[in-house]
C-alpha cells in the first residue's frame, strides 16, 4: 500500500516521508505544485544514498489516491487542501498531524481551531473518511535526519477503531517509535495543544525532546 503525505514538501511531511521510506514503505509526497513535490522527493532520496528510499512526488490529487493519506500541511490550510479531495479520500484512513500554533517571542502558544482541534475540523470536512490524529510531538528537523536515533511514544486518537489500529501500526514501523491508543478524537484538542509546550521546552533548552510514557511497558 502506498502512503500519501499531503503537504509532504514541508518539514513535518519530509521528516515523516524519510522515516517511513526507511522502514520500507512506498511514499508519495504531494503539493499543489507537482514539480516542487518531485524536486523535494528527488532531494530526499539523494540525501541518503545508503538507504533505498521509495519516495516520489506528485500533485495533491494523485497523492490522495494512495491507500492511506497523512495531512501534514500547515494547520490553517488543512481544510482548503482536503475539501476538493474528499471524493478521493472517501473510505480511507486520513491521519492529521497538524497543530494550531502561533509563535510569540521565544514561545509557541496553542490556538483554539474550529471544533476544538485541527483533527476534528478535518473529520467534519471528510465525513466519509476515518480520521485519526497522530505524529504531533515529534521534532521535524530530527525526523528528516536518518542519522539521528528516534525514541518516543506517539499518541493516536480517533473515533474509528480501524483508523486507530492502522495509525498505530504505521507509527510502529518507524524504528524507535511506539504508537499508543489515546482514545477518541476528542483527545486531539489537548494533544495538539501540548505541542506548543513541548516546542517551547525544546527552544529554551536547545534540545529535540519527544514524549516517552513511563510505566507503560517496555519501549
Amino acid at each position: 500500500m502506498r502512503i500519501g503525505i499531503l503537504g509532504g514538501t514541508g518539514p513535518a511531511g519530509r521528516g515523516l516521508a524519510v522515516r517511513l521510506a526507511a522502514a520500507g514503505e512506498e511514499i508519495v509526497i504531494g503539493s499543489r505544485d507537482e514539480h516542487r513535490a518531485e524536486t523535494v522527493a528527488e532531494g530526499l532520496v539523494a540525501a541518503w544514498p545508503d538507504h533505498r528510499l521509495a519516495i516520489a512526488g506528485a500533485s495533491n490529487e494523485d497523492t490522495a489516491s494512495c491507500g492511506l493519506v497523512v495531512v501534514a500541511t500547515p494547520w490553517d490550510g488543512v481544510i482548503a487542501t482536503v475539501r476538493p479531495l474528499a471524493p478521493a479520500l472517501e473510505g480511507k484512513v486520513v491521519v492529521s498531524m497538524a497543530n494550531a500554533l502561533v509563535k510569540e517571542g521565544r514561545e509557541f502558544l496553542a490556538l483554539l481551531p474550529p471544533r476544538g482541534s485541527v483533527a476534528a475540523a478535518l473529520q467534519a470536512a471528510l465525513p466519509r473518511s476515518s480520521v485519526s490524529a497522530s505524529f504531533h510531538h515529534l521534532p521535524a528537523s530530527e525526523m528528516e535526519k536518518l542519522s539521528a536515533r528516534m525514541a518516543g511514544d506517539v499518541l493516536v486518537c480517533s473515533d474509528h477503531p480501524e483508523a486507530t489500529a492502522a495509525t498505530v501500526e504505521l507509527v510502529d514501523k518507524i524504528d524507535g517509535l511506539r504508537g499508543v491508543d489515546a482514545g477518541s478524537l476528542s483527545q486531539a484538542a489537548p494533544i495538539e495543544a501540548f505541542t506548543a509546550v513541548l516546542i517551547t521546552v525544546n527552544i529554551r533548552h536547545k534540545v529535540h525532546a519527544a514524549i516517552q510514557l513511563s510505566g507503560f511497558g517496555d519501549h
